[in-house]
């Protein structure tokens, strides 16, 4: 279970802070079922209600500053995804995007950004889908990083380039 005060990341929304465990007052809710109150860090404004008894796959904990550094550190070993057709890769990013892992949001932006060098030497223009995904990706990486290492996005956007390189 978490804890009040502790930093998760849930599912596509990124890095969410909980601020209560309660019950809701909404008609049409269980009144007796527990919720965790997330406020998404980099996304004001919002608010997630996330049943306490549902399966935890979408939400875990932020990467402690270690894991990160792991994380970092393996970046060029991290092999890229083998695209075999193009009809089937949105499917092959979604599924990066909902494993809720870092490792595989650095696999997707490796790939993404091997698919965008290979491109733009070919003279093509960079995918809306590659550009979508790389967005998606790269916001809630480094926003994850930039809260466990205790710097910007911005700085994290940054520091993550230099590691991909």
């Amino acid at each position: 279970m978490f804890e009040i005060g502790e930093y998760v990341v849930c599912g596509n929304n990124g890095v969410c802070l909980i601020q209560e465990i309660t019950t809701l007052r909404m008609s049409g809710v269980d009144q007796n079922r527990k919720y965790y109150i997330l406020k998404p860090v980099y996304s004001a404004g919002s608010t997630i209600y996330v049943p306490v008894d549902a399966l935890q796959s979408s939400m875990r904990r932020i990467l402690s500053k270690e894991e990160a550094t792991v994380l970092l550190d393996s970046i060029p070993q991290v092999q890229v995804m083998i695209i075999k057709d193009e009809k089937t890769v949105e499917a092959q990013y979604r599924e990066c995007m909902q494993s809720n892992r870092c490792d595989e949001l650095v696999k997707l932006l490796k790939t993404l950004e091997n698919r965008k060098k290979s491109r733009l030497e070919k003279g093509h223009k960079v995918t809306a889908l590659d550009s979508r995904y790389y967005k998606m990706a790269e916001d809630n990486l480094c926003g994850e990083l930039a809260i466990v290492l205790g710097i910007t996005r911005t700085e994290a956007v940054k520091f993550l380039a230099g590691k991909m390189e």
